[in-house]
């Protein structure tokens, strides 16, 4: 088949201007480093304009940047100067830099604009995003903007508010591309050039029946190189995964990650279509829970740079008030052997060794356990499975280094103290193990977030049964008297 001249002309255009295309803004020298970062000397030079009240200069400096790079820079910036930094770029406060932006800076940024300045800002903004915006700002503050958001924007936006946070209902894009199942694939190509609306990405076509209900999907590939007069019921696929409005949406990714989803419905109670989850809301899901387990397991709360002082506090300081007590048990396990440290000042010196190298192979362990609990890899079917697994490595582990550890006490000390501090240290890893893995099992059954509290509990145990083992096999063995 002849290849239309007009459009042989136009790729020929297209592809020797390609050589020569601008480089993107994004990699310039004189304002990001090699890594892509912005850098120092430039933050200088947009902060001294601000401090002077230039703001003509200001703009002049920060209107080339992408969005995302705009966002970086107001997220430097202190909270004071981030006011004057937008109040100098104001139409450069797109909703794609706000979207970027991080939660708390967001929130600040939001709270100091008018209602209807950020109502401006919402309306450009897909559902979801939209949502994102107004969900942490104050009940009062989230009425007066939605009250100057248009009808159509209102509505959605409270419909999304009303399911519980987390959830697809809150994620999902309510812009969908649906078809009703009675269509030819024609008359859906013929509807997607005349009414379709293209101001939203999507990567298939839902067809749905009378009660709009999703029945299939077509790929556009296969729309546009099927015969107009197949109807969609014959070429459109069937087997499709449906996400309830209320899956949390670590199940929503979840379920991305095991199906390989581009694209996927969300269904309300009744089984309607009432939008769509798309793989770039993935990705920001999967980024978020990984950050955020990685943070729980250390108990440093949100773990953001730009979380306020009173909260980074509130969110750490418990969990050190809890590290406190569990380092209190294991102090009375050592008060308790006292006599017997006092009587072989050896056992002080080797005891740290047993308890940091238990607490290692418990961390190890957990993370393992916490992260299988989120992929669903650790479930109710296969519980003793892993745990049988995770003892085999923690006697092989133990073994090992009670081996190392034990020639080298041997050698420094007594044969005897060798093999007390060899079997001490099989014990605590195998006890550091089970621990690792049960405590986050324990806690997932009692419907808690495994990745909370269980380094604390592990904590606890591997030190705890580090010193009793330890210094209970050298008063046993004759080491040392009995207190």
């Amino acid at each position: 088949m002849a290849q239309d001249p007009v459009l042989e002309d136009d790729l020929l255009t297209a592809d020797s201007a390609a050589p020569d295309a601008l480089p993107d803004d994004r990699i310039d020298d004189e304002r990001h480093d090699e890594e892509n970062r912005l850098k120092p000397r430039y933050i200088s030079k947009v902060r001294d304009a601000l401090d002077g009240g230039d703001k003509g200069t200001v703009y002049d400096l920060v209107e080339p940047l992408h969005p995302a790079d705009i966002a970086d820079l107001l997220e430097i910036f202190d909270k004071d100067e981030r006011a004057a930094l937008a109040a100098s770029i104001t139409d450069l406060m797109s909703s794609d830099v706000v979207a970027e932006l991080n939660d708390h800076v967001r929130e600040d940024m939001m709270e100091a604009l008018a209602p209807v300045d950020v109502a401006a800002i919402t309306e450009q903004l897909e559902t979801d995003d939209a949502v994102q915006l107004l969900e942490d700002l104050d009940e009062a503050d989230q009425k007066a903007i939605i009250a100057e958001l248009e009808p159509e924007t209102q509505a959605a936006v409270n419909s999304a508010l009303a399911y519980p946070e987390e959830t697809a209902g809150r994620l999902m894009n309510r812009h969908v591309m649906a078809a009703p199942e009675h269509m030819t694939v024609g008359d859906l190509i013929d509807y997607l050039r005349n009414e379709g609306d293209f101001e939203h990405d999507f990567f298939e076509v839902f067809v749905v029946d009378a009660s709009f209900h999703p029945v299939g999907t077509c790929a556009l590939n296969w729309i546009l190189t099927t015969p107009r007069t197949v109807p969609l019921t014959d070429v459109m696929k069937r087997d499709q995964t449906l996400i309830p409005v209320t899956m949390d949406q670590e199940e929503v990714a979840l379920m991305f990650q095991k199906y390989a989803l581009i694209s996927a419905a969300v269904v309300d109670e009744s089984g309607r279509l009432v939008g769509q989850m798309t793989v770039d809301d993935i990705v920001h899901i999967i980024q978020e829970e990984a950050g955020e387990d990685a943070l729980l397991l250390s108990g440093a709360g949100d773990g953001d740079i730009n979380e306020p002082i009173k909260e980074a506090y509130s969110a750490r300081v418990r969990w050190l008030i809890a590290n406190l007590g569990t380092a209190v048990v294991a102090s009375a396990i050592i008060a308790f052997f006292g006599a017997a440290i006092e009587a072989l000042v050896a056992l002080a010196v080797l005891m740290p060794i047993v308890a940091s190298i238990g607490g290692n192979a418990g961390t190890q362990t957990m993370a393992v356990a916490v992260r299988a609990i989120a992929t669903n890899q650790l479930t109710r079917a296969n519980t003793w499975k892993i745990v049988w697994r995770e003892l085999r490595v923690a006697l092989l582990n133990g073994a090992t280094v009670a081996v190392l550890i034990g020639i080298a006490a041997a050698l420094l000390y007594e044969p005897m103290m060798g093999a007390v501090i060899a079997l001490a240290m099989i014990i605590n890893i195998v006890v550091a193990g089970m621990a690792g893995v049960l405590v986050p099992v324990i806690f997932e059954r009692l419907k808690q977030d495994p990745a909370v509290a269980s380094s604390v509990f592990v904590s606890m145990i591997t030190d705890s049964m580090g010193f009793f083992a330890f210094l209970g096999l050298a008063v046993v063995s004759g080491l040392v008297p009995a207190t």
